[in-house]
């Protein structure tokens, strides 16, 4: 289930406070276009509300991670998973919860590989990745740093080409 990001977000104009939405799918129903599809309009949103646009690279990136991180909630761990977005003035965050108990291990790079590359590309398009084990899953929260103070720029160069 996606909560539109209308119910969750202040109608102000008030760029102090953090945007959020999320979305908590039952078991089999998650799927990354939808993670992508709630990344684009929670940022499409922002403007709208007095916060400052995010920066094109920046916003493929975040829909990059959003994506990765829901598809390995999806092969890596039964029952439901969830997101939870958050947009502040210098960071994006993107948490994603699941059933799994295991700590995550990004695989080594390997381009003859295929498959096995998503908390890699995670880690590389984010400031950090923090997982947080629970007793009934874990929270993996990836922040992207929004822009360095004083500058329209993203901190992180894109994980994706231009």
């Amino acid at each position: 289930m996606v909560v539109p990001l209308s119910k969750q977000t202040t109608d102000g104009t008030d760029e102090e406070t953090p945007l959020c939405c999320g979305a908590t799918w039952g078991d089999g129903a998650a799927q990354a276009a939808d993670a992508r599809r709630s990344v684009r309009a929670l940022l499409a949103h922002a403007p709208r509300t007095g916060h400052t646009a995010v920066p094109p690279a920046l916003a493929r990136d975040a829909e990059l991670a959003a994506s990765e991180l829901v598809t390995n909630a999806i092969r890596h761990a039964p029952g439901a998973c969830g997101m939870t977005l958050r947009l502040s003035q210098s960071e994006l965050t993107i948490t994603v919860w699941d059933s799994s108990t295991e700590q995550p291990a990004p695989k080594k790079a390997d381009p003859r590989r295929i498959g096995g590359h998503g908390l890699h590309l995670v880690q590389t398009v984010s400031e950090k990745v923090v997982v947080a084990l629970r007793a009934t899953g874990k929270l993996i929260t990836a922040y992207l740093p929004v822009a360095p103070p004083g500058t329209g720029s993203p901190v992180l160069p894109s994980a994706i080409p231009h």
